[in-house]
């Protein structure tokens, strides 16, 4: 079954990433109408490649801090509609516990857990005034976690990363549960190290087929985020490939 985003507004944070680029991509390809915010302007810079006809279905918000309740608020309360919020946006970090500092720490539960979590907030509050058109679903949120947020055992050498991971987790099945009644459903994949330019440059020795692509797992949080899907919430959905 082919998702359908035909005339729905979808929120991508991270579209710069390799992860939210396939995403906005496929969605695009789905009929979707996308809205990046981002904190500069790096969001434009990917639209030279895009067709005339989707160019029309993409609008980049710079300067907006999704780390920052305010603006948050203000870039979900300006969209025209929504129908999804995905959020792609995220960051990493190796370091043994006796080598990671506060500011570390902080760092990466800014990016994976405040995130989302504002962004998941500011987009229930729209679709909880939108409702479902009409429709028994009343909107899609989907985030990212991690292979370590699921196998914290998995996180030695990482562990501020993978307790980030880990709250994300957390906060995905509880917002499933809690958000279920007025047909928002919550999801998130979680991905193991995935096969990107970047990915391969740090592992080039590594067996690269085994690794999940960007364009694989961009399916999965599509088919999340679709009309399509009317059960599954509070999923985690493992996305390993063969790693």
């Amino acid at each position: 079954m082919n998702p359908d985003f035909t005339g729905r507004h979808v929120v991508v944070t991270g579209a710069t990433g390799a992860l939210g680029s396939a995403v906005v991509q496929a969605l695009l390809a789905s009929g979707a109408t996308c809205h990046l915010p981002s904190r500069g302007t790096e969001a434009f810079e990917g639209l030279a490649s895009l067709g005339a006809l989707q160019r029309t279905r993409v609008h980049p918000a710079a300067g907006v801090d999704p780390t920052d309740e305010g603006a948050v608020t203000a870039f979900y309360a300006g969209l025209p509609g929504l129908w999804a919020s995905i959020h792609c946006i995220g960051g990493f970090a190796m370091a043994a516990l006796t080598e990671t500092g506060a500011a570390d720490l902080d760092r990466l539960m800014q990016a994976n857990f405040r995130s989302p979590f504002l962004c998941s907030r500011e987009a229930a509050r729209r679709m909880l005034r939108e409702g479902g058109r009409g429709e028994p679903s009343g909107g899609r949120i989907v985030g990212v976690a991690a292979r370590t947020g699921l196998e914290p055992r998995g996180g030695a050498g990482m562990a501020a990363y993978t307790a980030s991971k880990a709250a994300l987790v957390g906060l995905t099945q509880a917002l499933g549960e809690e958000l279920a009644p007025a047909g928002i459903l919550v999801n998130a994949v979680a991905p193991s190290l995935m096969d990107t330019p970047a990915n391969r440059k740090a592992m080039p020795q590594a067996d690269h087929s085994r690794w999940p692509r960007v364009e694989d797992v961009a399916a999965t949080i599509l088919w999340l985020a679709s009309p399509q899907n009317v059960l599954v919430r509070g999923a985690v959905v493992p996305v390993y490939g063969r790693s």
